[in-house]
């Protein structure tokens, strides 16, 4: 399978950090990848500075079947994401099925919220680093970490290397 022929979802809700969306959002188009963005509910949110994303699909459309990966920007967009169900459970199924997730920087708190940490070594800004290790992962300060499937970064200044990771992880 091409990139082309590639389906990633990032995630969005309101107090989403720009650069963790856009960068994902933008970068992975360039590589050919189809990206979706999905929010908790088909309507328009806003950074912390009021840039609008308007999503193409909501939680309650979403299918694991229909993507190949999922990414899960920053900033404090995951504690609203935690929040739908649908959300959760998606990132949930995602992991479960063996595809790749990524999460930076606040992004972590959508792996504590869908039980996915357990036994994993992954990464985060670290002001939520007892929320991952709670979660029953070992935290490391790194740019990145790829834990199987998992692939977890902490800042915006990271991004380039969260990307070739994310890359790395869908076949050329």
């Amino acid at each position: 399978m091409r990139r082309n022929e590639r389906r990633v979802a990032v995630l969005v809700a309101d107090m989403y950090q720009e650069l963790e969306f856009w960068y994902p959002y933008l970068r992975l188009k360039e590589e050919g990848v189809q990206v979706v963005a999905v929010g908790p509910e088909k309507r328009e949110y806003k950074s912390r500075f009021g840039y609008p994303v308007q999503p193409e699909l909501a939680a309650a459309e979403v299918r694991t079947a229909d993507f190949d990966a999922v990414v899960i920007p920053g900033g404090y967009a995951p504690d609203y994401m935690r929040r739908s169900p649908a959300l959760v459970s998606f990132v949930r199924a995602m992991a479960e099925s063996g595809k790749p997730v990524a999460a930076i920087c606040h992004g972590g708190w959508m792996l504590c919220s869908a039980r996915v940490l357990k036994g994993r070594k992954a990464t985060s800004v670290g002001a939520i680093r007892d929320d991952i290790e709670n979660a029953g992962a070992t935290w490391v300060d790194e740019p990145v970490v790829v834990d199987g499937n998992l692939i977890t970064s902490r800042v915006p200044s990271d991004l380039p290397a969260f990307l070739q990771a994310i890359l790395a992880a869908l076949p050329a």
